[in-house]
């Protein structure tokens, strides 16, 4: 099994076909807010949810809207990049490890 396979594979039955055949898929892992590219600007989507919470015209509004709900709700903020790759990663809950100092 090539690499790819093993990916599309390691990725479960839905998204394998999807994986394998080059279409992009945007996996939003784990709970908390994402902040993510679509047709018609920069949305916020709820970890595991279809529909945006909001849509909005640049990365950094959609960035602050997502930060104003993750700190509410004491989850993750994951933005991705034009490539639908996650870039950053920001905990507003209780961080199993926390910086020292």
């Amino acid at each position: 099994m090539d690499r790819l396979k093993a990916t599309a594979f390691a990725a479960g039955i839905d998204n394998a076909l999807r994986l394998y055949s080059g279409l992009e898929v945007v996996h939003m892992s784990r709970k908390g807010q994402h902040v993510v590219p679509t047709e018609r600007g920069w949305s916020v989507k709820k970890a595991g949810s279809a529909k945006s919470t909001s849509v909005h015209a640049t990365q950094a509004e959609a960035i602050a809207a997502a930060t104003l709900i993750a700190r509410n709700q004491k989850t993750e903020l994951y933005i991705h990049g034009r490539d639908g790759r996650i870039r950053e990663r920001n905990s507003y809950g209780s961080d199993p490890h926390p910086p020292k100092g």
